[in-house]
């Protein structure tokens, strides 16, 4: 029996069945409901940099963090972070939990510096700079004292 060509009007209304049904253009059930739960997926929001940045200082025990709004300040950053570490080893590990953490939530840091001496670990993530110091370290260079600027000593310098 000769075999019958398909029109072009039978195409179209392959495709048609096709993109209506799955199962009837052979594809299988599974395909049909991907879709569907695709659409179902709600959409997760991209969680601050802030927020990673604190629940990976957090995570890893860091001692007295201290974030400064030095927007008005500089120009360099919005958010300076400033927190301390018992030793050197633990320095280095709460840097680099912070580069992990940052990475894994989409952030991408631009440098991190002082990781083979770890008495202060600097990591410039564009709009926030974490310091990661020991604690001698942190109270000799005062970084504090040099940024942070309170709403009255704002507009006293104003």
């Amino acid at each position: 029996m000769p075999v019958k060509k398909k029109t072009t009007k039978s195409k179209i209304k392959d495709r048609n069945t096709a993109a209506a049904n799955p199962q009837a253009a052979g594809k299988p059930k599974a395909a049909g409901k991907l879709k569907a739960a695709d659409d179902r997926r709600v959409a997760k929001a991209k969680p601050s940099l802030k927020t990673v940045v604190i629940d990976a200082l957090a995570d890893m025990k860091a001692l007295e963090v201290k974030v400064l709004d030095v927007r008005g300040l500089t120009d360099v950053a919005d958010f300076m972070v400033i927190a301390s570490g018992t030793s050197d080893r633990h320095v280095r590990s709460v840097a680099q939990r912070v580069v992990e953490r940052t990475k894994e939530a989409g952030y991408r840091p631009h440098g991190v510096e002082g990781q083979q001496d770890s008495d202060w670990v600097l990591i410039d993530l564009s709009e926030m700079i974490v310091h990661v110091m020991l604690p001698r370290v942190r109270e000799f260079y005062g970084l504090e004292k040099l940024w942070d600027m309170t709403a009255t000593k704002r507009a006293a310098r104003a």
